[in-house]
Order: structure tokens, then sequence, then C-alpha cells
């Protein structure tokens, strides 16, 4: 998922208490939760080395073991340089800080694995792809939920309130402005963002955050953890809510996904389509009920819309993407070009499109997932010349 939920998981796991656990506690989740994006160097790689690497070594169990020490390492030593200018500053323990560490750590690829982008569990012994086809990329109701605790625990400065209100009027923007996102997303989105707002600043809210800011303003001196956390119990309660609430939003849009596939299946082969392999119902932007549909056969992807409230539920397309072989020449020929092995190693469901043109061949490589709105997603076109060498690549 995207960084802002990565780094709001990590916060509000350190808002249930886990943050007393030890200094720096905090910073191990919210450092650990984002741990295994360090792939983004891969964006400098060229074209399509991004969709080749990233949720790859860095997302895989090999990483899930080796960078919960790295991230505890790199803030003891950081720690250690701190402590020359302050020298009573209180000692990280390192076992609690790798724990904590390993725990943020977990919760990337666990949240990576939610869409239908995909996620090499197994790398590096295996590159298989996972997928949890749960959740849309970025997600509104994640940021509402537990940015709203953040915000509530977290807004009790005219820096860090002024720091909230921004993010909060650019999420809006992003939601009530793409048009990817529905009408009835939009007015629930704008609703919440208004209860927690007037939340926050209720009279009887005010004075509890004032009272935790009270609590914290000599927060090196012995205990004062221990009063911060007195200060505002509700606060850890509502993060532990938030936490809670958001596993099961995200078990129960994962588990849907089983009788949806069924659906689609016997669906697909009362109107005569087979033999069905794969069946991806990935998730639509800010609708939980909402999905598109690709069911692959040996020649064709048969794609189409799905929606847990409508009748019928799957919609099909009027017309389904063929699949070309692989073992076709001018297929073949495109698909050993750089490019193409890169894109192809991140596509699931891959098609090309072949068209002759001036004596060659315009060869175009996509993923049935993604069309429309994601032509970024979509692959190189190759052109190859009469004895199907690549001379154009874009």
């Amino acid at each position: 998922m995207d960084p802002i939920a990565h780094t709001f998981t990590g916060a509000v796991l350190a808002r249930t208490g886990l943050g007393r656990a030890t200094p720096l506690a905090a910073a191990a989740l919210i450092i650990g939760a984002n741990a295994p994006d360090i792939d983004v160097v891969a964006n400098f790689g060229g074209d399509y080395a991004s969709l080749a690497w990233r949720r790859g070594w860095t997302h895989g169990v090999l990483a899930l073991a080796l960078l919960p020490f790295i991230v505890t390492g790199g803030l003891l030593l950081w720690d250690g340089w701190r402590r020359r200018s302050r020298p009573g500053r209180p000692r990280p323990r390192a076992g609690p800080l790798l724990m904590l560490a390993a725990l943020g750590v977990l919760t990337h690829p666990t949240l990576d694995w939610l869409n239908n982008y995909g996620l090499r569990w197994l790398m590096p012994f295996d590159g298989r792809w996972f997928y949890g086809d749960a959740l849309f990329i970025i997600d509104p109701w994640v940021w509402l939920a537990l940015g709203g605790v953040l915000f509530l625990a977290h807004s009790r400065s005219a820096a860090t309130t002024g720091a909230w209100l921004a993010f909060w009027l650019l999420a809006s923007w992003l939601i009530l402005t793409t048009p990817l996102v529905p009408a009835i997303a939009r007015v629930i989105w704008a609703a919440g963002l208004t209860a927690l707002l007037a939340a926050r600043f209720l009279p009887a809210t005010a004075r509890r955050s004032a009272s935790v800011g009270a609590a914290r303003v000599d927060a090196g001196a012995p205990g004062a953890s221990v009063r911060a956390a007195a200060a505002a119990p509700h606060l850890e309660a509502a993060a532990r809510a938030a936490l809670g609430v958001v596993a099961a939003y995200m078990t129960v849009t994962a588990l849907a996904n089983v009788p949806a596939r069924a659906e689609v299946r016997a669906a697909l082969e009362r109107a005569g389509v087979g033999p069905i392999g794969e069946i991806m119902i990935g998730p639509a932007a800010a609708d939980p009920f909402a999905g598109s549909v690709v069911a692959a056969t040996p020649d064709a992807y048969h794609t189409g819309t799905w929606h847990w409230l409508d009748r019928p539920r799957f919609v099909p397309a009027a017309e389904p993407i063929p699949r070309t072989p692989a073992d076709d020449p001018i297929v073949a020929a495109a698909s050993a070009t750089r490019a193409a092995q890169r894109y192809l190693t991140w596509s699931r469901f891959p098609y090309f499109d072949v068209t002759p043109e001036d004596g060659g061949w315009v060869v175009r490589i996509g993923d049935a997932r993604y069309g429309g709105d994601f032509a970024r997603l979509t692959g190189p076109v190759i052109r190859l010349d009469e004895d199907l060498e690549p001379i154009e690549i874009r």
C-alpha cells in the first residue's frame, strides 16, 4: 500500500502503548513499517525496472529476518551519537527495540499483499507473486481510521495542527477530485472527516488534548511516559480500536473474494466459457463492494465488473481480451527484449497486441488487471522488423 498507510500503521501501533516499551520504540515501529520500501531505488533503473524489482527481495522472508536487526542497529547507533551531547538521555533497550522493529517490518508486506499489484513473499528463494485482491493500493478508509487517531493524539501545537490540516486538505482534494472514487464514497469521506474535526475541536476534547501536552512537557523526566499515558487512556484505547477495525475490514474484504470468485466461475461456466484458470476480483478505489474481474482461459481473458449490492453481481464485458500463444514467433521475439522481460516478471495476466506495420510488426504488451485509468502500468511497445529484430522500444 501507499507510504502513508504504512507510516500510520507503525505510528498507531506506537500509540497503543507499545511506544512506552523503551525509548525509540515509536521510531522502531514507524521506520520498520517503511523499511522494505528501500527498494524504491529501483525507480532509477530505467524503464520497467521498478516493476521487475519492487516488492521482491526487500519484501520477502529473508528481508523480514534481516531488516529488524538493521533498523535496531541504526537506531542504537543514532542514540549513541545523540548521547554525546545529551548524556542523560534514557537508554533504549536492544531486545524490546528489536521486537518492535520486527513487528513494524512485518506489517509492511502484510499490507502490500492486500492489493492486486502483488508481492513476492518467498524472495529470494522463490519469485512467485501472491495477491490478496482485498484493498485498493490507496484506501481512504485506512487513512481516516488510523490517521484520525493520530490527529487526535498529535495535534496539540499550532504547528502540528497546521500540518494535519494540510494533510486532510490534500487528502480530501485527492479523494473528492479523482474520477475513480464513487460519489457515495466522497460523501462518506466528507462526513467522516467533519466528525473527526468536530471531535478534535470540541471544548472537552481540546481540554483533554491540552492535559496530554502538559504531561509531556518534561518527557525526559522519570515517569513522564506513565503520566502521559494516564492523561490520555482514551487515545490508547482509540488506537487499539482503530487497529482492530482496520484489521477486521481487511480480513472481511480478503475473505469475501472466495465466494465472489466462485460465483464468477459459475456464471462463466454457465455461459460456456472454459476451462477457467485463475480468477481475480481486483479491488476498486474507495468502494469495498466493487471490483474488476479477470478470468483466465487458455485463449482469452474474460473481464467484467463485480458489485456486491447489484443484481446480477457480475457483469461480463462484451468482448474478451485474446491471448496470443507465448510460442508465437512474433511474441517470442518481443518478449526477449529487456523491457518486455522486466514487465513480464511482474505481469499477472499478460497479453500481446500484434499489428503489422511497415513490413514488420508492432507488439504492445499489457496486463489485463490494468487499463484505462491505469495506462501508466501498461507495458512496452516494441517494433520488430521483418526478420523479427527489435528496431524501437518505447
